[in-house]
């Protein structure tokens, strides 16, 4: 959505995760990442979620839009798609 037609309260406009050196961590690299540097890369992506203050609407975004990339409210991919399953069997 353009920016232009944002209202000034907007949940993205207040994410932890806005500057561009931050959101490199929130999605893997176009090369070959090896896990043990997937797996820091997420834990510190996941850190900033947390002390986050719009980490509910993000994470309530990605599930609304079934966003299949990156860490969004301090879920990675494969955790939002367990969360949806679990949500459509109760």
């Amino acid at each position: 959505m353009s920016t232009a037609f944002r209202s000034h309260d907007h949940w993205q406009d207040k994410a932890a995760c806005r500057s561009p050196q931050v959101t490199v961590l929130f999605y893997p690299p176009y090369s070959p990442e090896p896990k043990s540097e997937r797996i820091a890369r997420e834990s510190y992506a996941k850190a900033i979620c947390k002390g986050c203050t719009v980490s509910d609407e993000c994470l309530k975004y990605a599930l609304d839009i079934d966003e299949p990339h990156g860490i969004w409210g301090g879920k990675t991919e494969l955790e939002r798609k367990k969360l949806k399953l679990t949500q459509a069997i109760r």
